[in-house]
């Protein structure tokens, strides 16, 4: 992601089609390196920090 988006959701949307985020969050610490919640906090801080 070297274009900071203006939608966060689009952004956590765009890399769910392209494998490396999951559909669904498993609750499982150990295993979320995929998770869509953190995806998106993290999204949502790039664009906060873009602007």
């Amino acid at each position: 992601m070297g274009k900071k988006d203006a939608d966060p959701k689009a952004v956590v949307r765009k890399l769910m089609k392209s494998g490396k985020v999951k559909k669904k969050c498993c609750r499982s610490k150990p295993r979320c390196r995929k998770c869509p919640v953190l995806a998106l906090q993290q999204a949502k801080t790039g664009v906060k920090k873009a602007a």
